[in-house]
């Protein structure tokens, strides 16, 4: 989100919470944190937490954060991509030598 949005998901906990006093101070400490998060869902997750709740939440209550990607499933569909382009005999010959030397490890 960035500084628009968190502004207004602060004032937006103020204007439900009357009693809850935004000073420069929490927005120097919150400000950074919310630009972290996805405004949507935070809006979603303070709405929700608003009808269940008559104090103020904590950021981590109304925390929402972007989806991120998995490097690692990314990798494995690179190396699975590029394994289908190896020919059959070459994998095979790979088996052997490999089943050769854990033979040899296992004597």
């Amino acid at each position: 989100m960035n500084a628009n949005q968190a502004f207004d998901v602060l004032d937006t906990i103020a204007e439900l919470y009357p009693k809850y006093v935004i000073t420069k101070r929490k927005v120097d400490i919150l400000l950074p944190q919310l630009k972290q998060m996805d405004y949507t869902n935070v809006l979603k997750k303070l709405s929700a937490y608003a009808a269940a709740h008559p104090y103020p939440p904590t950021l981590s209550e109304i925390a929402a954060y972007p989806p991120t990607t998995n490097i690692y499933l990314e990798q494995m569909r690179q190396w699975k991509k590029e394994s289908a382009q190896v020919p059959e005999e070459t994998k095979q010959q790979f088996k052997q030598q490999l089943d050769t030397l854990f033979k040899g490890m296992s004597q």
